[in-house]
């Protein structure tokens, strides 16, 4: 969705027409509070807000899977090392 001027209002103006704003947005809009000629906060409806969180939480299964066939792969390919002979290895050269 692209957000037009209207859907840009100061802080100031949000105060005060909360109710109208909370109804635009109700309907559909997104609107972006500022503060001194900043974006400061967004004002979107609940129930957009936990479909965001949603998409989220999906796009982080998503790398961790992506992460998981990566490290089988190098698994598979021979491109891995034990932990514990890397850590001894680790050991002993900050001992030297």
């Amino acid at each position: 969705m692209a957000i037009s001027a209207s859907d840009v209002v100061p802080l100031s103006y949000a105060r005060a027409n909360i109710s109208e704003l909370a109804d635009e947005v109700k309907a559909g809009a997104e609107k972006i509070i500022t503060k001194n000629g900043e974006s400061y906060i967004a004002l979107i409806d609940a129930q957009r807000l936990d479909y965001y969180h949603r998409l989220e939480r999906e796009r982080i299964h998503l790398l961790l899977i992506d992460e998981a066939a990566r490290g089988l792969e190098d698994v598979a390919a021979g491109r891995v090392r034990n932990a514990r002979g890397v850590i001894a290895a680790l050991k002993r050269r900050r001992g030297a």
